[in-house]
């Protein structure tokens, strides 16, 4: 389990950091059709979404009856599915400004550096009491680290359409 989850977390942020390093500077904040978010605030919404986590993990967990990955079909179905378009909670919606690519990529380096020992260290069965998402509730660590990787998928997959426009 945890093997696996750090290769998904290394893979998916190493590709979300390789394909961000393609654009260019005014690419990063060029919105490629009306009403798109441009590269950089796409990359600030995966920021914002998946920092902070240690503190969740830190915080209030238990260990409640069920397996630690009951929710990853849901989360899947959500997040995996290309096709259907959701509208971003705002505490998460990325701010309307120039982004700096350097600062980014340096803010995707620093969470991936957080979500790896968080992987290795932690009893990824607790469940995290004080995070839920609406609709789906409380995560284990393991989901909670699951559903960090499948949202940075489904942007990957926006980043890279973002690319192939500004190009």
């Amino acid at each position: 389990m945890k093997t696996e989850l750090k290769k998904e977390i290394t893979t998916t942020f190493g590709e979300f950091y390789d394909t961000l390093s393609l654009f260019t500077t005014a690419e990063i904040n060029q919105v490629p059709f009306e009403g798109s978010w441009t590269a950089g605030q796409v990359t600030r919404h995966i920021i914002k979404s998946t920092s902070g986590l240690r503190q969740v993990c830190d915080s209030d967990t238990q260990k409640l009856p069920g397996n630690y990955d009951d929710k990853i079909p849901v989360l899947t179905s959500i997040f995996l599915d290309f096709s259907s378009k959701y509208n971003s909670p705002d505490f998460i919606y990325p701010e309307d400004r120039e982004y700096d690519k350097t600062d980014l990529l340096s803010s995707l380096k620093r969470i991936e550096s957080e979500m790896l020992p968080i992987a290795e260290n932690y009893d990824l069965t607790l469940t995290c009491m004080n995070f839920e998402i609406p609709g789906v509730g409380n995560l284990t660590i393991y989901e909670l680290l699951s559903f960090c990787v499948m949202h940075a998928k489904r942007h990957l997959n926006q980043l890279k359409n973002i690319y192939n426009i500004v190009k």
